[in-house]
């Protein structure tokens, strides 16, 4: 019988490689790619002792991911998912879903959007700290609607041709798209500039009405894509940054097929790993401006719903979005 919320019949495995994009000024780019792995590796990636390790910021503790470090690739053609991030945020922001698909049968890459990362994020508060002006939130708007919808599309271009090694069992008829927050607006801009996109998730996507300052992105964002891209917005009940009204805005803007599911009492953070860490980090310690305006409304994770609604709400419903 078929279950998307139980995990798939294969051992994940993961890599990390780094793109250098010459045409863009040598931009640098780490990218981790999650896929099927070989029977061989079955049971390591769901052992702790054997699961991959990552470190998100230094001096942070060491966080674990359900798959196994450069584990052998699985014989077979699969299809293809591209990630992006949200702002501030990094490439493994949501493992929790990227295991899952790859455990289905799916390869699945990540990309992290440089300057627009969590590294990038503390840099700036400490310099802002040491003195230095508050950046203007619209200028840096506008700087990534540029770079980062680029960054998927070199991404995908250069993993399909091999990067990390996985080119060869990608089938490139099936190749799908995913992102959360500002993930999930250069989601819905790769899909319109990239008709090799068949399938979109954006997940709590800017670009609608927000708190934040919205005009760039609603501004840059067009849904005349010329073809059908069947498309399921994963969305917060209680988003305090990317409110509802904005998420039904995106989907009455969207060609058919469209879908908008909503998950009861989730604030913004319930599309990430760690949910109850990352939203109360965010409430205590926002990014300086427009965000620590908004963090102050922000009620705490005792008041939502459970991390594991979002978990299961996200692995299942995109899976089977993916799936059909």
């Amino acid at each position: 019988m078929y279950d998307p919320f139980a995990r798939g019949e294969y051992a994940v495995g993961v890599r990390s490689v780094t793109l250098t994009d010459a045409s863009r000024d040598g931009r640098s780019l780490a990218v981790e790619i999650w896929y099927p792995a070989t029977s061989a590796h079955a049971g390591a990636d769901r052992d702790e002792a054997t699961q991959d390790t990552f470190e998100v910021l230094p001096g942070f503790p060491i966080v674990q991911q359900e798959a196994v470090r450069d584990a052998e690739l699985a014989a077979g053609l699969f299809p293809f998912i591209a990630f992006s991030h949200g702002f501030g945020g990094h490439r493994r922001q949501s493992t929790f879903l990227r295991t899952h698909l790859a455990s289905h049968g799916y390869v699945v890459a990540a990309v992290d959007h440089s300057g627009n990362t969590i590294t990038d994020m503390l840099e700036l508060m400490m310099q802002i700290q040491a003195g230095a002006p508050l950046p203007d939130a619209v200028e840096t708007a506008r700087r990534f609607i540029e770079l980062r919808p680029a960054d998927v599309r070199f991404m995908i271009d250069r993993v399909v041709a091999g990067a990390g090694d996985v080119g060869q069992a990608i089938d490139v008829g099936r190749i799908g798209m995913s992102g959360h927050s500002f993930g999930g607006w250069t989601t819905l801009m790769v899909t319109a500039a990239d008709r090799r996109i068949r399938a979109a998730l954006p997940l709590a996507p800017a670009g609608g009405a927000s708190p934040l300052p919205a005009e760039p992105l609603r501004d840059a964002l067009r849904f005349d894509w010329g073809r059908a891209v069947p498309t399921l917005y994963l969305v917060a009940e209680r988003d305090s940054l990317l409110p509802l009204e904005g998420m039904r805005e995106l989907r009455e803007k969207t060609p058919e097929p469209r879908r908008l599911a909503v998950l009861l009492d989730a604030d913004h953070m319930h599309s990430c790993d760690r949910i109850e860490q990352v939203h109360e980090m965010f409430r205590m310690m926002p990014p300086p401006g427009d965000f620590a305006r908004v963090a102050q409304s922000v009620p705490p994770i005792a008041e939502l719903c459970p991390a594991e609604h979002g978990y299961a709400f996200n692995r299942a419903l995109g899976l089977a979005h993916f799936d059909a």
